[in-house]
């Protein structure tokens, strides 16, 4: 089996590999790259990323990866992670506003300044840095993950998905926000899984194994 990380240059990429390295199977190949064939010879995809939207999709419009992501996204497991996530989306407010991949329906809102702990009413600060609790949705990549338990962020904006039937995970940072989506084969998350500790590393060990069940067509 072939995973491949995709580097446009914006992501914790050697934290990202040897995390999916240390759960995968023996015989997995690990491919960090930037190179459209990779993407498309692999298995399974992660998108890795942080920094700011618009430099991400210029990235990866710059390196031709925005077509090979679409592709990979619709036929094979395919794992975001933090603007992995955002940039599934349609629309990001950031720096004024800036179009995304349009994967799923949706758009991307920043903190509000003056966001208040709901328990103390202490300011919470803009970025949110540091573990959060994560509320889960039924869906296979949960498994053997408690319900709750917490995962490391690191962010200044959250997903607004259209379709509430897409959110795989809510979180609270002063406010309710989607912490992970799920689509058929896309499972996308704001916080790093790979920075989680074992409920991070039973996330990944979870998508090297996921045989995702596509939703049946409308008629």
């Amino acid at each position: 089996m072939k995973v491949t990380i995709i580097d446009y240059g914006m992501g914790n990429l050697r934290s990202v590999a040897k995390a999916i390295e240390s759960v995968a199977q023996d015989g997995t190949e690990v491919v960090v790259s930037s190179e459209a064939a990779d993407i498309g010879s692999a298995d399974r995809v992660v998108l890795p990323g942080q920094g700011a939207a618009a430099a991400c999709v210029a990235a990866i419009d710059n390196l031709g990866l925005r077509q090979p992501i679409v592709n990979a996204v619709a036929d094979k497991p395919f794992l975001g992670i933090c603007m992995g996530l955002q940039v599934m989306l349609d629309h990001s407010d950031e720096n004024g506003g800036v179009d995304c991949l349009g994967v799923v329906p949706g758009q991307v809102k920043p903190f509000a300044t003056d966001l208040r702990d709901p328990g103390t009413q202490d300011k919470l600060s803009v970025p949110a840095m540091g573990w959060n609790r994560v509320q889960q949705q039924p869906h296979p990549m949960w498994e053997g993950i408690e319900d709750g338990c917490h995962f490391y962020f690191a962010h200044s904006f959250y997903v607004v998905p259209d379709s509430r039937a897409v959110c795989a995970a809510v979180s609270d940072y002063g406010v309710d926000f989607t912490s992970a989506i799920a689509r058929d084969n896309l499972f996308a998350c704001q916080f790093h899984p790979e920075k989680s500790a074992a409920q991070g590393l039973q996330l990944l060990r979870n998508f090297v194994s996921w045989t995702p069940v596509r939703s049946a067509p409308c008629n």
